[in-house]
């Protein structure tokens, strides 16, 4: 059966963040995912994920000023020491929260910079990212996104993100493989999750079109959740979706698994 996490900067946030821990664990989740940490200090969040026994299973690298609409500079050229910075304030987050992977969002492709730059800057930031998370004993992840919700994203396909992993060079670097974002751009979501198993070190989800719950759009979800436990997926199963009703009055679909 799939472990299955909330990621509770999508889910209940009906409460504040740090009671959404507890909240998640309520409702059956044993592990919590989030965007990211940096907002509270180490010790509050590790607080909360122990009193609440849950497991701290992912968040992402710092993604730039996300209030201006950045979605990660692991792409920027002209920004490589502040990348190099956040990894290693990542890594004291993690390291303190016992945290596994840690997640590089690509960002946004600069507009004016030179494309190969742009490719090798990105190449050069996830082994350095790899290399460090590495040393920690963590894995490093990278997402793949759609071009509807975030237009100009650099990595956007399975075969980019495998693409990268080659010219990295890293046994610890995965993708990170969001059934939402995968089905709007290349679909083919069992096939490819069995073909690429071993690259995969996180799964997300969210129907498709709204980015609800299961049940609320296209996805066979039921067979899908089987088909991952059936190809031998084991690790965490994250719900990262908006709640089309209430976070607890739409986890339906979470009960035939708890």
């Amino acid at each position: 059966m799939p472990r299955f996490a909330a990621n509770t900067s999508f889910l209940f946030t009906e409460v504040d963040f740090l009671a959404r821990f507890d909240a998640a664990r309520k409702a059956g989740f044993r592990g919590v995912e989030f965007h990211f940490p940096y907002a509270w200090k180490h010790e509050e969040l590790e607080r909360a994920a122990r009193d609440a026994g849950v497991e701290t299973v992912l968040f992402n690298l710092p993604p730039g000023d996300w209030a201006k609409g950045e979605r990660g500079i692991a792409c920027h050229p002209d920004r490589v020491p502040e990348f190099r910075d956040g990894v290693g304030q990542a890594l004291e987050y993690a390291r303190i929260l016992r945290c596994p992977r840690m997640n590089c969002l690509a960002g946004i492709a600069p507009e004016d910079a030179d494309p190969d730059q742009v490719f090798t800057t990105f190449v050069e930031n996830l082994r350095y990212a790899a290399i460090a998370a590495g040393e920690a004993g963590l894995t490093l992840v990278m997402e793949p996104i759609n071009t509807r919700s975030v237009p100009g994203f650099y990595l956007n396909t399975t075969a980019q993100a495998l693409e990268l992993m080659r010219e990295v060079g890293a046994d610890n670097l995965k993708i990170q493989y969001d059934v939402f974002h995968m089905q709007i751009m290349e679909g083919d979501l069992a096939k490819t999750i069995q073909a690429e198993l071993g690259d995969i070190g996180h799964i997300q989800f969210a129907d498709v079109p709204d980015r609800h719950e299961p049940g609320t759009g296209e996805i066979n979800f039921p067979w899908l959740f089987g088909w991952i436990d059936r190809v031998g997926y084991r690790d965490w199963v994250s719900a990262e979706y908006v709640p089309a009703r209430g976070t607890v009055e739409g986890l339906g679909w979470l009960k035939p698994y708890l």
